[in-house]
């Protein structure tokens, strides 16, 4: 998992803001994410014929998918700064003819104000980590941003909020004389989750590092989801391969 957007939480506490966890996201996490990006997307990315849409693109899994298995132009909406710079980093490395095809939007998908830019959008690892408020701006946005038959995949929250704490260990890498480990913690907060992720770096001659970083995420059902997302002009696909992926279809009209 990336937590891929900066929210504000109502109590005041202060979420992430990415600043740890970009350090630690590609070493401990990205291979087995990539794994799971190219399972639930990679089939519908080759079918884009007009554009795909990366919403909370974080360092760029679906963007860089989509530009290697399509031939359409890609739009990547990440607002944190933290996770974009990374993300600029390896387009900037791509040849001039991909780079040519990528748009990266330092913004929310509303502030870009995209209109009719892509017939897929992929909403991965995003939604669990948006508040109410962002999710009911955000499902207008998409409707603008896809033309009229395209699809949204969006990969769904939690349901629900756990009843105990629950403990997910991260991969532990080499990178040369240094080791990078860590681990994901969840646990209920009122009507929201509390994840917080706790990284460590051991090894070489510097005396071993720890950091720590939370994120709040909202649980919602896929029935709630999809309710909210058919009074923006879309309907239901049939079941995604993966049953944590909602597909949908913006009406050809309302």
């Amino acid at each position: 998992m990336h937590p891929v957007l900066k929210t504000s939480s109502p109590d005041g506490e202060q979420p992430g803001s990415y600043e740890t966890s970009a350090e630690f996201y590609d070493i401990l996490q990205a291979d087995e994410d990539d794994r799971r990006v190219r399972h639930l997307y990679e089939s519908a990315v080759t079918k884009a014929r007009v554009g795909v849409l990366d919403i909370g693109a974080g360092t760029g899994r679906v963007t860089l998918l989509s530009l290697f298995a399509a031939e359409v132009d890609v739009h990547a909406v990440e607002p944190a700064r933290a996770m974009r710079t990374p993300l600029m980093s390896r387009l900037a490395a791509l040849p001039a003819r991909q780079r040519a095809r990528v748009s990266v939007h330092p913004s929310t998908l509303s502030e870009a104000n995209l209109r009719g830019v892509a017939d897929l959008a992929v909403c991965h690892n995003t939604i669990a980590c948006l508040p109410p408020p962002a999710r009911r701006s955000l499902w207008p946005a998409i409707g603008a941003a896809l033309v009229p038959g395209g699809r949204l995949l969006l990969q769904l929250p939690p349901a629900r909020v756990p009843t105990d704490e629950s403990v997910r260990a991260l991969a532990t890498r080499r990178m040369g004389e240094h080791e990078y480990g860590g681990h994901m913690v969840t646990s209920p907060a009122g009507d929201r989750i509390r994840a917080r992720f706790d990284y460590w770096v051991r090894g070489g001659r510097a005396a071993p590092r720890c950091h720590s970083e939370t994120f709040w995420m909202w649980p919602a059902t896929r029935v709630d989801i999809l309710a909210a997302l058919r009074r923006h002009g879309f309907d239901a696909l049939p079941p995604h391969h993966d049953s944590g992926v909602l597909a949908a279809v913006k009406r050809q009209r309302d």
